[in-house]
């Protein structure tokens, strides 16, 4: 038998195949769908049963309309190592087997099932908001969804780095080891990421706080959107940047480049960051109102403009500034450096608040 075919029909904890790949030998070589990698546990099994094909013709092929179902084709394991997959003989140049054709059926039909009854909770998501419908529904076929109850273990600290985590609907805590709140997470918040990408355990505990409903991306699946989804490589890839800079922010860290939504951090946190790491550069706001910019020297603010205003009554109006966008950057303009303090920068924001409770006060 120099050619087959043969397909995943179980897979348990397998770090590169999934339920329906194709595996084919042909010509003295290997290849498996989708562009994975060869294993080498795998290709020796393969050998062997290509080598001796007389038990698989007899088992596996029809030739004849009627198929007894006592008839089960052959099944093969991998060899293993931390997971096994089960597959079984397909084809043999135009010959394909009844089971395998309701294997193929069945996997379809799970597929759609799986798209009608988690896409339009999915599409409901901010975060998935930008995505196109195609690569949406790519997501979700690789997306494992589970629902936990409140005051559960979702994930343990010291655990190994095996999934994505992203909450659908829910709330959880973050904990640190003598059970402290460290913050708390909500539908549309990921977590997981850190370790998906470092290889290092998870530094904390998550728990669950009422029931939650949480969508995993396995380490396989990830490394899978890296090589084949280009949609969803670009799409993941600005969801862990936008988390690990809200991260930095709530930490205290900010650096050049960042940028992010004025729902996660507000104007007033945000300037007191720049001011409190003593930075020169400027930040960019962009709301319904319009374009909005404050520049620091060492943490000082020496100029602001927003609509009409600038100085200081600029400032006062950027701190009311609700929603938007913002960006930091450390450049700025040579002359600016010259330009002396807009005053005090705690007595200039306290005024600025207190202005906005008088405005905002019946």
């Amino acid at each position: 038998m120099s050619n087959a075919v043969f397909i995943v029909t179980n897979e348990q904890s397998c770090p590169y195949y999934d339920l329906g790949d194709e595996i084919k030998a042909e010509s003295g070589s290997l290849s498996i769908s989708a562009f994975k990698p060869v294993c080498l546990y795998l290709s020796e099994k393969i050998k062997e049963i290509v080598e001796t094909p007389d038990s698989i013709r007899k088992s596996s092929l029809i030739k004849s309309p009627q198929l007894k179902f006592s008839e089960q084709p052959s099944l093969f394991d991998c060899g293993g190592c931390t997971g096994s997959i089960q597959y079984q003989f397909k084809q043999e140049k135009d010959y394909v087997t009844l089971q395998m054709k309701l294997l193929m059926n069945s996997i379809e039909v799970r597929k759609q099932q799986h798209l009608a009854r988690y896409y339009n909770l999915m599409r409901s998501l901010e975060i998935f908001k930008s995505l196109e419908d195609d690569a949406l529904k790519e997501l979700i076929l690789l997306l494992e969804f589970k629902t936990v109850p409140p005051q559960k273990v979702l994930l343990e600290k010291d655990s190994p780095g095996t999934h994505l985590y992203i909450i659908i609907s829910g709330e959880v805590n973050v904990l640190e080891d003598d059970g402290t709140k460290i913050s708390k997470m909500h539908s549309g918040d990921i977590f997981g990421e850190v370790s998906l990408l470092s290889g290092e355990p998870h530094s904390n505990s998550l728990h669950t706080v009422t029931v939650t409903q949480a969508a995993l991306l396995s380490i396989k699946n990830f490394r899978q959107i890296l090589k084949t989804h280009p949609p969803l490589q670009i799409f993941l890839f600005k969801l862990l940047i936008n988390r690990v800079q809200l991260m930095a922010l709530r930490a205290g860290n900010i650096a050049s480049g960042m940028s992010g939504d004025l729902e996660e951090i507000q104007v007033v946190d945000l300037l007191q960051l720049i001011h409190t790491s003593q930075k020169t550069g400027h930040v960019d706001i962009v709301c319904v109102d319009g374009r909005a910019q404050v520049f620091f020297n060492e943490g000082e603010i020496i100029y602001a403009h927003y609509a009409q205003l600038e100085g200081k009554e600029a400032v006062f109006a950027i701190l009311g500034i609700k929603n938007g966008q913002f960006s930091y950057n450390r450049d700025i303009v040579e002359d600016f450096k010259v330009y002396p303090p807009l005053g005090d920068f705690m007595g200039l924001i306290m005024e600025g608040v207190q202005k906005i409770d008088e405005h905002t006060s019946p």
